[in-house]
Parts: structure tokens; C-alpha cells; sequence
């Protein structure tokens, strides 16, 4: 697992507090389901990841991570690339993603 347990359990500590990613999926419409912005906000913290480690994250099913990693693909929100047998996915960059992530770490410029 890329990810320090120390980061893992602070970004769950945070993902209980959905003000900004209900706030931001309210904002984002139909793009911004809590689940996609949930997968953001981690994304926003920590810049690859796999399915399976955004799935015991935010605890979904990989199934459930999977289909939002495709959804946020097909608009441009992540990216991903593939090192050997994993996939990591990232947050894409353009000003959409820009605006996400200052809707998420609150940096409301």
C-alpha cells in the first residue's frame, strides 16, 4: 500500500465531516455525487491511488469506487496510468479540477 496508516486514518477522521464534499457536490450538480467528491477530496490530499485504497478509504465497495473512477474519467476529472499490475489514478489538471479542489480544501478564492 502506497499510503502511511498515520494519512490514511486522518483523511477517514476527515471524510466524517461532509460539509465540504456535501457542499461541493451540491455546487458541482450532477457531476458532484458525494461518492465522486469523496474520491476528489482524497485525491486532493494525496496524489495517486488505487481503486483499492480509495475503496477501504471511503468504505465502498470496489465496485461502487470503480464506476465513480470511470464517471470522473469520461469528464475529465481524473486521470490515471498504470505501474506494472496497478492502476493509480490523479486528478486531472484544468480549471475545472482547479475549482473542485478549492471547493474541497476550502481555499474559496
Amino acid at each position: 500500500m502506497y499510503m502511511q496508516m498515520s494519512k490514511k486514518n486522518a483523511l477517514q477522521e476527515e471524510l466524517q465531516d461532509n460539509a465540504k464534499i456535501e457542499a461541493c457536490a451540491e455546487r458541482f450538480g450532477t457531476t458532484g455525487d458525494p461518492t465522486r467528491m469523496k474520491i476528489c477530496f482524497l485525491l486532493c490530499n494525496y496524489p495517486e491511488l488505487t481503486v483499492s485504497e480509495i475503496a477501504e478509504i471511503i468504505g465502498s465497495p470496489i465496485s461502487t469506487v470503480s464506476h465513480s473512477l470511470k464517471r470522473l474519467k469520461e469528464i475529465r476529472v481524473v486521470e490515471n496510468r498504470r505501474q506494472a499490475k496497478q492502476v493509480l489514478y490523479s486528478l486531472s489538471e484544468n480549471k475545472f479540477v482547479s475549482a473542485i479542489k478549492s471547493q474541497l480544501l476550502g481555499n474559496n478564492e
